[in-house]
């Protein structure tokens, strides 16, 4: 699967293109771990554009805002964090469904980084 992602950082007036290859299938095959690693590769572009030539870094799904927008069978992620902005997709899979699979794999992700501690 190939996709791309436009960044905005803040200050700039202009998008910078990404494109990321993953190795999941179309969308609607999409499993909760692919929609991770979407969200992932979204978020390592923005660090791309802000830090060309430097080192993949560890990229944590926290801090972060996001919709799933357009119609089902043509939507965008959209991500905003401190430093900038970034749009991904299209993606041909329902809006609900995508949303769904981002609330789950970000709520995993909360329990994993900081579980509750019950007294």
């Amino acid at each position: 699967m190939r996709f791309d992602v436009e960044v905005v950082l803040k200050g700039r007036d202009y998008a910078m293109n990404e494109v990321v290859t993953l190795s999941h299938g179309a969308p609607s095959t999409w499993d909760d771990a692919a929609v991770r690693d979407v969200l992932i590769e979204i978020l390592r572009a923005i660090d791309h554009v802000q830090n060309p030539g430097a080192e993949s870094r560890l990229i944590a799904l926290r801090g972060f805002s996001w919709i799933v927008d357009g119609p089902d069978d043509q939507v965008v992620i959209a991500i905003e964090i401190p430093t900038g902005a970034a749009v991904a997709g299209p993606f041909a899979i329902a809006q609900k469904t995508l949303d769904a699979m981002i609330t789950r794999v970000l709520k995993a992700e909360r329990q994993l980084t900081s579980p509750e501690t019950v007294h």
